[in-house]
């Protein structure tokens, strides 16, 4: 079984799409460029984590190919010798990037997708353009970033009768979907007319999103030690399913993900709003090797007594640091 320990890097709160669940329809106030961590800070900060017992990195947003040279940065990474290297992406960039992307060195990605119709691809993301998704779905598959994994926010009234459909796509495209459980987000509040606030009514749980594919599909087999927050499951073809269900079947006891975010702010958990700064660190001089590892060290053992409390009464700027 991988390692739990994971650094998500957020490394730009920019994003070219509004979906209704993560970000207001006129944006946000974002992070000025000059703030944003620069590629070497962050494999700076990548090479401290592995020092403390990091394995496995992430590359998150905002949506993390709207920033230049994302190649780049993965070529760093890459460099550091992690077990796991991948992107989870909105894939509208995908298409153009894939290539580049896998010769740099990443492994894999994930892509966020949470229709399949044009028309209401349109009313979730606000935005056209789910071919250009589909196109950069190919183009990861054609690259060898293997597994693709489709992520899929699953919102009673809006998609959740797709939940066949995305089925059936795994099937056809031989990508693992994975159904996630509507978490509250910043994006939930009055600015987000179309959803309005955080209601609990939108919420399918992942238990019934499984009873509806077993429903559909026979019986759903269980993948021991998959790795992630994902519950995976197998259909009798081979088609991998997961499951992330944070409201109804939290994971936070085992959950092993630090977060670091575009402006250097490092974080046990998406709902920590403090977080630890380490672009203060980096900057000032007082972040040399040893020290960004113990900071990460310090992070990764606060978070056996982090206590989030209820999640429905949270919220958190997910566009910013990464779902």
């Amino acid at each position: 079984m991988r390692s739990a320990k994971v650094l998500r890097v957020s490394v730009t709160d920019r994003c070219d799409l509004r979906c209704v669940y993560c970000m207001p329809e006129a944006g946000v106030p974002l992070v000025p460029m000059a703030e944003m961590l620069t590629y070497e800070e962050i494999a700076a900060v990548a090479r401290a984590a592995m020092a403390a017992g990091v394995r496995r990195f992430r590359l998150t947003g905002g949506e993390p190919l709207a920033r230049r040279g994302l190649a780049a940065l993965v070529r760093l990474l890459a460099g550091l010798g992690p077990d796991d290297l991948a992107l989870t992406t909105n894939g509208m960039r995908l298409a153009e990037a894939a290539a580049g992307l896998k010769a740099a060195g990443l492994g894999r990605v994930t892509v966020s997708l949470d229709t399949l119709r044009p028309d209401r691809f349109e009313k979730i993301a606000r935005r056209k353009g789910i071919e250009r998704i589909f196109a950069g779905i190919a183009a990861a598959r054609a690259a060898g970033l293997a597994p693709v994994k489709i992520n899929t926010v699953v919102i009673r009234g809006l998609n959740d009768d797709e939940v066949p459909d995305f089925v059936r796509f795994a099937r056809a495209e031989r990508v693992e979907v994975r159904f996630i459980e509507l978490m509250p987000t910043s994006g939930l509040g009055p600015e987000c007319k179309e959803l309005g606030g955080w209601r609990p009514a939108l919420v399918v749980k992942g238990a019934e999103v499984r009873a509806r594919v077993e429903d559909a599909f026979g019986p759903l087999a269980p993948v021991p030690d998959a790795g992630g927050v994902a519950s995976v499951f197998r259909l009798d073809d081979g088609t991998r399913l997961g499951f992330i269900a944070p409201l109804s079947e939290p994971f936070c006891r085992g959950c092993g993900r630090l977060r670091l975010g575009p402006d250097g702010r490092l974080r046990v958990c998406l709902f920590d709003r403090a977080g630890t700064d380490l672009r203060r660190a980096l900057r000032e001089g007082t972040g040399g090797p040893a020290a960004l590892e113990g900071l990460i060290r310090s992070a990764l053992a606060s978070k056996a007594t982090w206590e989030r409390g209820a999640l429905e009464a949270l919220t958190s700027e997910m566009f910013r640091i990464g779902g």
